[in-house]
């Protein structure tokens, strides 16, 4: 089935004169639908949430935190548990029949800010073809994590 769009007339004022100008109303989101993701060989959800949501344009991976897949917290450098991190990304993506070079944005959550060029030392090993990223600071994590990162990739 073919959506067709409406067109409703914007009244757009100049100093001398009215314009007509048609804006198109897109029809209403009703056929989007979603595929959750489940690896055993990723860190198991900490929650009521999927690791991820396959849909036919990208793959939205839940933010992974630095666990094994038994879900035992990996102890050591910020740089160790980021690979934990990325490492369950990886296993996640490749479930959804992706993969880490398919990634387009990634959001690294960190506890501390001092730890960021550790974690960017760890993150340029994985990320050669460097996605969009953001990189926040927050007071707490899940289970006391001092990094958690998440990322939208392609099919």
């Amino acid at each position: 089935m073919i959506a067709t769009r409406r067109v409703l007339p914007l009244i757009a004022q100049t100093p001398t004169r009215r314009l007509l100008i048609p804006v198109p109303r897109l029809p209403p989101l009703r056929n989007m639908s979603g595929t959750p993701v489940f690896t055993k060989k990723a860190a198991p959800p900490a929650g009521p949430y999927s690791q991820a949501i396959k849909t036919p344009g990208a793959i939205y991976c839940s933010g992974q935190i630095p666990c094994d897949a038994e879900g035992n917290l990996v102890d050591g450098t910020i740089q160790e548990k980021t690979k934990a991190c990325i490492s369950n990304l990886k296993a996640v993506l490749e479930a959804a029949d992706s993969g880490i070079e398919k990634v387009v944005k990634v959001n690294v959550f960190l506890t501390d800010m001092a730890n960021f060029a550790n974690m960017n030392e760890e993150y340029a090993k994985w990320f050669t073809h460097k996605p969009a990223r953001s990189c926040v600071a927050v007071k707490q994590l899940p289970k006391g994590v001092d990094v958690e990162i998440e990322c939208i990739a392609l099919p």
